[in-house]
């Protein structure tokens, strides 16, 4: 008889377990998404979106956002444009297969694209400006942004928890299948299939394409 028991329980998916208070946090949180999707005025927001409800991101900005299909955006993560562009030209981009941590942010000014199949840790921060702090007369608070500049994560790429990507002028590119380390400060732009880390960040490997495997140090080309 505990053997036939034994049986039973085991042929349960883990989901079998699980609070059933979490199925009414899962209703609500589909209710969420689906009153954010149809009612927010996004530049577009794709298929089977999901945003945890704990999520903020205002309604006047999402006019200048455009979401693809299958992204998931974690609990407590912020994605804001700070200042109204010129154009309607979407300014945050993020492509389809995109996965964010929580606790991450995304402030743009400019414009930040992050590319298809793009993983976040958490706690990641994500910007195309900076704070304006040249008049020592003023409190930085009054000061503004800086012009900044732009931000594209290109596909494939894994940011680690707790990194900072912050350009503060001309355009900022993480190349393709890079990887940037937990609690990385990157500030210039990563060649493609290459790890940083440190702050600020350094090269630690990149894919050696002559051997077909990861080595150790940067390329001569990559500096």
């Amino acid at each position: 008889m505990v053997c036939e028991v034994i049986k039973e329980r085991t042929k349960k998916t883990p989901e079998a377990y699980q609070d059933p208070l979490q199925l009414v946090s899962r209703a609500a949180n589909k209710a969420f998404n689906l009153w954010r999707a149809y009612t927010y005025p996004f530049a577009s927001i794709g298929k089977k979106v999901w945003l945890h409800r704990s999520c903020h991101l205002p309604r006047p900005a999402a006019k200048y956002i455009r979401i693809g299909d299958g992204v998931k955006i974690h609990r407590n993560s912020w994605i804001n444009v700070v200042v109204v562009p010129e154009t309607d030209e979407p300014v945050i981009i993020i492509e389809d297969g995109c996965e964010f941590g929580p606790g991450c942010t995304i402030l743009a000014k400019n414009r930040i694209h992050i590319k298809r199949n793009t993983i976040f840790g958490a706690s990641v921060f994500v910007t195309d400006h900076n704070h304006a702090f040249e008049d020592v007369t003023l409190p930085i608070q009054v000061q503004g942004t800086t012009p900044g500049g732009t931000v594209c994560i290109e596909e494939g790429s894994w940011v680690g928890y707790g990194a900072a990507i912050v350009c503060s002028r001309d355009d900022l590119v993480i190349g393709h299948n890079s990887i940037v380390g937990a609690n990385a400060l990157v500030t210039r732009s990563v060649r493609p299939r290459t790890i940083v880390s440190g702050n600020p960040a350094r090269t630690a490997m990149h894919y050696d394409t002559s051997q077909n495997k990861w080595a150790v140090g940067a390329t001569e080309s990559s500096g």
